[in-house]
C-alpha cells in the first residue's frame, strides 16, 4: 500500500454539522456498548457459553438489518462483488468478538474496557512495522506510555485479581480492532457500509452456529432475555456511532469513547459488586493519554497520513459507519 493524502475530515456540505448532537449521540453509543459488555458478562453468570454468546450477538443483528432495509426499500445495498473479502473480514472480526467476550467474562469490566483502548497503540505498530510507514517520536512515546499502562494493570502484585488469560484476550481484541480497520478501509472503496455490517453479522453467525451443537443448551427465560438485550444493545451502539459521525468530525467525538470506563465501573460496582483493582486507576490514565496523543498527532499530520492508517479520521469514520444497522 502506498501513502497518499488523507481526505478532509470535516463533514461534507450535504451532511449536518451539529457538534453537540454528535457528542450526545457518541455518549449514547458508549452507554449502549458498555451495556452490551455488561450483559455479556451477566449472561456468562447464567451459564451461557461463549459460542452461544457469539452466535446470538451476531444473529440478532441480521433480522434487524434485513427488516430495516426491506421497510425502506434499500435491500440492494447488500449487494457485493467481494464475498471473499467480506468472509475474511468476518473471520478476523469474529476472532475479535471472541477476545472481547473472553475479556469481559474473565476480567472486571473496567479492566476489560481499559485494555480495549489499546487499539490505537497497535494501529501505530502495524503502520510502522508492517506498512513500513514513518512514525515520529510523538506516536512512539505514546505507544511506550500506553504499554507501560498495560504493564501496570497486569503487574505481578495484581495477578490474582487480573487473570493473565483475560489480559491476553483484552490485548488480542486491541490488535484485531486495529487490523479490522485496515480491512474495512479496503472494503469501503467498493461496498456500502450496510453491506459490510450485514455480511459480517451473517458470516459471524454462521461460523458460530457450527459450535452450537456442542455447546448450546436450554436456558431459563431470563438468560434468553439477556441474550436478546445484548444483541439489541450492540446494534444500537453501532447505530449511534454512525449517527454521531454524521453530525460531527471524528476528532470531535472520539474522545467521548473514554467515558465508557465510567459506565463499566458503574456496572461493575452495582451489578457485579466488583471494584476494579487499584492498578487499573494507575494504568488507565497512561493508556487513555496515549490514545489521545495518537489521535491528536494523527489529526495534526492529517495531510501526510496514509489512508490505510487505522487512526486516519476518514478510516475511522468508515470503520464506524460500516457497523451501522441500516443505510440512510
Amino acid at each position: 500500500m502506498t501513502s497518499s493524502p488523507a481526505r478532509h475530515t470535516a463533514p461534507s456540505p450535504d451532511r449536518p454539522h451539529n457538534p453537540l448532537l454528535g457528542i450526545a449521540l457518541r455518549l449514547g453509543s458508549t452507554l449502549a456498548l458498555a451495556t452490551m459488555f455488561m450483559l455479556i458478562k451477566l449472561a456468562g453468570t447464567h451459564g451461557v457459553s461463549m459460542p452461544e454468546l457469539m452466535f446470538w450477538r451476531q444473529a440478532i443483528s441480521v433480522p434487524l438489518i434485513l427488516g430495516w432495509l426491506l421497510a425502506s426499500g434499500q435491500v440492494g445495498k447488500l449487494g457485493t462483488r467481494r464475498p471473499f473479502a467480506h468472509f475474511g473480514r468476518a473471520a478476523v472480526g469474529t476472532a475479535g468478538l471472541f477476545c472481547n467476550i473472553a475479556a469481559s467474562t474473565l476480567l472486571p469490566l473496567p479492566v476489560a474496557t481499559t485494555l480495549g483502548f489499546t487499539a490505537p497503540l497497535f494501529a501505530v505498530l502495524i503502520t510502522a512495522l508492517i506498512l513500513r510507514e514513518h512514525v515520529g517520536r510523538w506516536r512512539w512515546t505514546a505507544v511506550i506510555a500506553g504499554f507501560a499502562g498495560v504493564l501496570v494493570i497486569a503487574g505481578p502484585g495484581e495477578i490474582a485479581n487480573v487473570p493473565v488469560l483475560g489480559v491476553a484476550a483484552g490485548l488480542g481484541a486491541g490488535v484485531i480492532v486495529a487490523t479490522v480497520s485496515f480491512q474495512i478501509r479496503s472494503l469501503a472503496r467498493t461496498d456500502t457500509p450496510i453491506s459490510m455490517v450485514f455480511w459480517f453479522a451473517m458470516f459471524g453467525a454462521l461460523g458460530a452456529s457450527v459450535f452450537l451443537p456442542f455447546y448450546a443448551q436450554w436456558h431459563d427465560p431470563v438468560a434468553y432475555l439477556i441474550l436478546l438485550a445484548l444483541g439489541l444493545a450492540g446494534t444500537l451502539g453501532q447505530f449511534l456511532i454512525a449517527a454521531s459521525l454524521r453530525q460531527a468530525p471524528v476528532a470531535t467525538v472520539v474522545v467521548i469513547d473514554y467515558v465508557s470506563l465510567i459506565w463499566a465501573t458503574t456496572y461493575g460496582l452495582f451489578i457485579f459488586d466488583s471494584w476494579p483493582p487499584q492498578t487499573t486507576w494507575l494504568g488507565a490514565p497512561l493508556i487513555i493519554a496515549a490514545g489521545l496523543i495518537i489521535t491528536w498527532r494523527e489529526h495534526v499530520l492529517a495531510k501526510r497520513i496514509s489512508p490505510t492508517s487505522a487512526m486516519d479520521s476518514s478510516a475511522l469514520e468508515e470503520a464506524s459507519e460500516a457497523q451501522e444497522p441500516a443505510g440512510t
